[in-house]
């Protein structure tokens, strides 16, 4: 192989990594961006011992197709639900004042966790243009899966939902187009 060839290798390996990965921000990062920039912002929380929430990383996070969509229409945040970040949100702000740095494993909820009705690991809260909360999302999910809720909830579609079986119909006449 001559030095041209390899170097289009060498770009196109570089360029399909950096395709796939999602810039995580933090929650004020995010809140700022929307000043300027209005988006919805996805926020993963998850804990640094959760099984699942280290496997939607690998698998679901790191998918070409997941990544770029939620790049282009959402602000991402990774948010520990057990870490020590001060949140600041809608001039409350939430800390996590038993946090124990020496811990291993599980350590104190942080109040932000609390607030949000977090009540298993991974979910990612969706939160509107202006800072509402959407829906929250429990439990691993893998880029099919996910990608419903990510077109629903960027779409608006979830807004003409009015009776209880409406999501299901949407869920049965959506088609998953991410690869897997």
């Amino acid at each position: 192989m001559n030095a041209r060839v390899l170097f289009i290798i060498f770009y196109l390996s570089f360029f399909w990594i950096h395709a796939q990965t999602i810039e995580w921000m933090t929650f004020g990062q995010a809140m700022e961006a929307q000043k300027k920039n209005p988006k919805k912002i996805l926020v993963d929380v998850y804990t640094d011992w959760c099984g699942p929430c280290k496997l939607m990383d690998k698998k679901t996070f790191q998918n070409r197709d997941v990544a770029n969509y939620i790049s282009e229409h959402y602000y991402p945040v990774k948010f520990n639900a057990e870490g020590q970040e001060t949140i600041s949100y809608f001039g409350n702000t939430f800390a996590n004042p038993n946090y124990d740095p020496n811990r291993r494993g599980r350590n104190s909820t942080h109040q932000f966790t609390q607030f949000l009705g977090v009540r298993g690991y991974p979910t990612i809260i969706f939160i509107s243009e202006m800072g509402d909360l959407i829906t929250p999302l429990v439990g691993y999910q893998n880029p099919q899966q996910i990608e419903l809720y990510l077109k629903m909830i960027k779409q608006g579609d979830y807004m003409i939902f009015s009776k209880p079986d409406d999501f299901e119909k949407y869920r049965k006449n959506f088609r998953p187009k991410f690869r897997g």
